[in-house]
């Protein structure tokens, strides 16, 4: 497991451990039982408000937690969607390939067969066992087309930009 990914999890189980720690309902409670037994009616009264404040605080905060889990979730996460048009996406470029002539029998069953591989049954398992797509996968990519890309920059500029002879006067 990515350590960045490990650790945002830890924090937000420690943030979820600290809010549970805090007691608000006990402390809900403990105030509603000595306003009870209050007279002055503006005691009573910045009683229920602070109950409500702090009500609102913890309810705050356990919405914040749980988008922070789903954003961790979904950054690791393919939906159904996601997998049926990367399923369709690779379907046509088996047919594109194919009817152009420039897919030999050999790669075509390797490609049919990574075809097969990514259906929603086969991807959802896997992810259900802890692989991780974006990471095993996108990360990667994204480095080798960054790389590519860096490269055919740098022999572009080579390629370019005139020679300047040293000149000194």
């Amino acid at each position: 497991m990515d350590p960045s990914y490990s650790s945002a999890i830890a924090d937000l189980g420690a943030s979820l451990t600290s809010m549970a720690a805090k007691g608000a309902a006990t402390l809900v409670y403990t105030k509603i039982k000595a306003s009870k037994n209050e007279k002055n009616i503006e005691t009573i009264k910045n009683n229920y408000e602070e109950i409500i404040n702090e009500l609102l605080s913890e309810r705050e905060e356990a919405v914040r937690i749980a988008q922070a889990y789903k954003s961790e979730l979904e950054k690791v996460s393919i939906s159904d969607k996601d997998i049926e048009y990367l399923h369709a996406t690779i379907s046509r470029l088996i047919e594109l390939l194919t009817a152009i002539g420039k897919m030999d029998t050999e790669t075509q069953i390797s490609f049919t067969s990574i075809k097969e591989l990514i259906s929603i049954d086969t991807l959802k398992t896997m992810q259900l066992l802890g692989f991780n797509y974006k990471a095993a996968i996108g990360e990667p990519l994204t480095e080798l087309c960054a790389q590519k890309i860096a490269s055919l920059g740098n022999s572009s500029k080579k390629e370019t930009l005139p020679r300047v002879k040293n000149q000194t006067r």
